[in-house]
């Protein structure tokens, strides 16, 4: 059979497409995301395989929104902390940031205007770099109540909507508190807890990153 035979064409025609669509694939850039946050997003206290970078990655994934999750998690690190580090700690090629800083902050009592300035900057860094951000809130218990608490909450909320970006106003609900779901220092989550934090995150940063 020569190549003037049609059928022959037929095969390589559809042979140099197969050859040209799996080039274009290799060479598509992969999707970037990165975490911005203390201990919580770091993995404190689990292998890699089980912290909050690698388990969402694992959900994005699910949801048919392949990408590289950076972790960019810090223990110990608060709201200025983060600030100070964000245009080293989130690289260049990042198309999203999920940024979930402020447990530190509430641990140690800090003044909820600080709070929100500092969130204000990380987010005004990340946006004039065209990077889109997640923001992840950190809520008093409802058990302590009072104006701190209501200060505090009002912090994420507020910079959020000045910024219009999207927001999960407490990133450790049904999480906080519960043995079940944290390692025996009752602060940080377990494998359980990370799956569950991973899972309610997910949707929110495949959302970001559908958005024009």
């Amino acid at each position: 059979m020569n190549s003037s035979d049609p059928s022959r064409r037929g095969v390589l025609a559809a042979g140099l497409a197969l050859a040209a669509a799996a080039g274009a694939s290799e060479a598509a850039p992969v999707r970037k995301v990165a975490v911005l946050g203390d201990s919580i997003t770091a993995g404190y206290g689990l292998p890699a395989s089980q912290a909050l970078p690698s388990r969402l990655q694992a959900e994005l994934a699910r949801l048919g929104a392949p990408v590289r999750v950076l972790p960019a998690g810090v223990n110990g690190d608060t709201t200025a902390g983060g600030a100070a580090r964000v245009d080293r700690a989130v690289p260049a090629g990042v198309e999203l940031c999920v940024v979930a800083l402020g447990g530190n902050d509430l641990l140690t009592g800090a003044d909820p205007a600080a709070v929100r300035a500092n969130l204000d900057r990380i987010v005004r860094r990340l946006k004039a770099r065209n990077v889109k951000v997640v923001l992840a809130g950190v809520r008093v218990p409802d058990l302590l109540g009072g104006r701190y608490a209501r200060d505090f909450n009002q912090a994420f909320a507020s910079v959020a909507r000045t910024h219009g970006v999207l927001f999960l106003p407490n990133l450790l609900e049904g999480v906080v508190l519960n043995p079940d779901l944290n390692q025996r220092d009752g602060i940080h989550p377990n494998a359980a807890g990370v799956n569950l934090i991973a899972r309610r995150l997910a949707p929110l940063v495949a959302q970001g990153l559908q958005a024009g």
